[in-house]
């Protein structure tokens, strides 16, 4: 039976794909399995496990190590990829919120200092402005390109203490998006975003995944729930949809009240 959507020869490039069970790496998982050759990008060598990983299930695949905050290491990963690929047709640009060996900073708006406030902008939004300004050039050469940037509810839609500079990020991919999407549309190039609300993943907290017991589908999202729509947004079927922004939330942010069900509901 022929799938729906497939990446056959297709080249696509996942950021923030070190987790096994991260978003990045259940979108390259269904990439690879419906033909896509897959490169993975994280800030250390456990890229390369996910990699073999792939590789086992018979996936194209190859890690890269590259903290994309860095221009210089941005450029270099981004000429790795096309001269082991020869090529790029799909970028998801999933890193961003958290990096190994580093704690969130959730400190108050008053308190927060300006070096807290630059790394989250760096690492949520200008990050992402990095790695796409790498890639598009070969995209519009090629007059092909799907980009999927993986923003959130938190800033875009809703928002908590102490996240104003992560809120402003996120929000900001939108805004970016919104603005490439028109400027490459031309080149037959779509750009999208999708955001998760409460998704179980293995950097979740106690309290995000209570989150997720009181949202309509009275559980948190699975990875791979996040991962199926950004394949869809990434694939040829999706060719006349761009600057939009999926929500993949378990209906959390459509209910007004979000307290324990048995008080209302």
């Amino acid at each position: 039976m022929k799938s729906f959507v497939n990446f056959k020869d297709q080249v696509c490039l996942i950021t923030g794909a070190g987790s096994e069970t991260g978003i990045g790496f259940n979108a390259a998982k269904i990439f690879g399995s419906l033909g896509g050759k897959i490169a993975l990008v994280a800030t250390t060598d456990r890229i390369f496990k996910r990699a073999r990983e792939l590789e086992d299930m018979g996936i194209e695949a190859k890690g890269y190590i590259a903290n994309l905050m860095d221009r210089e290491q941005t450029a270099r990963m981004m000429k790795e990829v096309i001269a082991d690929f020869g090529g790029l047709h799909v970028l998801v640009n999933n890193a961003g919120m958290t990096q190994v060996g580093e704690e969130e900073d959730f400190t108050d708006f008053l308190n927060v200092t300006y070096e807290s406030w630059d790394t989250s902008i760096s690492r949520n939004l200008t990050l992402c402005f990095n790695v796409t300004k790498q890639a598009l050039p070969y995209m519009v050469e090629n007059k092909y390109g799907r980009i999927v940037n993986v923003s959130s509810v938190t800033g875009p839609v809703v928002s908590n203490p102490g996240e104003a500079a992560y809120s402003a990020a996120k929000a900001g991919i939108l805004g970016m998006s919104r603005s490439l999407a028109i400027e490459v549309g031309v080149h037959n190039i779509t750009v999208n975003s999708v955001l998760p609300g409460w998704i179980a993943t293995a950097s979740q907290t106690e309290s995000e995944a209570a989150g997720g017991l009181n949202t309509p589908m009275r559980r948190g999202g699975d990875a791979s729930e996040v991962a199926n729509a950004i394949v869809f947004l990434a694939s040829r079927e999706a060719s006349y949809i761009t600057g939009e922004a999926l929500v993949v939330d378990g209906g959390n942010t459509i209910q007004e009240y979000k307290g324990p069900s048995e008080l209302y509901y």
